[in-house]
């Protein structure tokens, strides 16, 4: 606590706390994020050409890794590893990789490496989960 005078007695201020800069910083990715989803033509997901952009709301230290439901604008994808240095990132990759049938390399994490919000592109999947509908973003000429 500190003391500050303002034309009066003095006042006891609590100074800030890292909380308070935690909060922050959290409040302004869900912004970004929410910012970015409010683009995307589905909730969670869009099309571009042959990558799969998804985005994530990650659950680190769960008791089973599986794909949940959407909620809001995140596919909810709960992972069995500890979220230390973005290892369940790592972890989650992984786990995306094979259920999309692809290299670890063609999945990209644009955002949110060490976030439970996260954008992912996926390149080339050759396997869809049955949420995620290939031929609904597929242009049809006229």
């Amino acid at each position: 606590m500190r003391s500050i005078r303002l034309n009066g007695p003095k006042k006891k201020v609590a100074k800030r706390s890292n909380s308070c800069l935690t909060q922050a910083r959290t409040e302004t990715a869900y912004l970004f994020i929410m910012s970015t989803c409010r683009r995307l033509r589905h909730e969670f997901y869009q099309w571009e050409d042959t990558t799969l952009i998804l985005n994530v709301l990650g659950t680190p230290a769960a008791k089973k890794t599986a794909i949940g439901k959407a909620l809001a604008n995140q596919l909810k994808i709960s992972v069995s590893a500890s979220p230390v240095n973005g290892r369940a990132t790592d972890f989650m990759v992984a786990f995306l990789a094979t259920i999309f049938d692809v290299r670890i390399k063609d999945i990209e994490v644009v955002f949110g490496r060490t976030s439970i919000h996260k954008q992912l592109r996926i390149h080339n999947p050759k396997k869809l989960p049955p949420m995620i509908d290939r031929a609904s973003d597929k242009k049809t000429s006229p």
